[in-house]
């Protein structure tokens, strides 16, 4: 008999805009660990966390702080875009973003995002 393996993991390729997009996203029982790739590389990394205020009705907040590489203002907003989805949907879990993308617009963004959604762990 198999063991299950403890951390689960789904990936998916796609191109975007012309640029090889890949997506691995791996759940782990406190994060859930998104890797965006147009590099095959890691790049920044950016910890995406929920903040839920005690007695408050509605959605969290989100925070970011960039972890590793570049600390750029774009680079908060496009993490905030992309995974704030996941973290809602598996039960408000913090989120720690990879991001390493060559071309930025709002379309590859929008494409990007499904692209995560299809590998859907949580």
């Amino acid at each position: 008999m198999a063991a299950e393996s403890i951390v689960r993991s789904k990936q998916a390729a796609e191109a975007i805009g012309g640029i090889l997009t890949e997506v691995v996203c791996t759940i782990f029982s406190d994060h859930i660990f998104v890797v965006v790739t147009q590099y095959g590389k890691i790049g920044t990394l950016i910890s995406v966390t929920p903040h839920i205020v005690a007695n408050e009705v509605g959605k969290p907040t989100f925070s970011t702080k960039i972890l590793m590489g570049k600390d750029e203002p774009l680079i908060h907003v496009y993490a905030k875009h992309l995974v704030t989805f996941v973290c809602e949907e598996s039960g408000n879990k913090s989120v720690l973003l990879a991001l390493a993308l060559k071309d930025v617009n709002l379309d590859n963004i929008k494409s990007i995002k499904q692209l995560i959604q299809s590998c859907r762990l949580w």
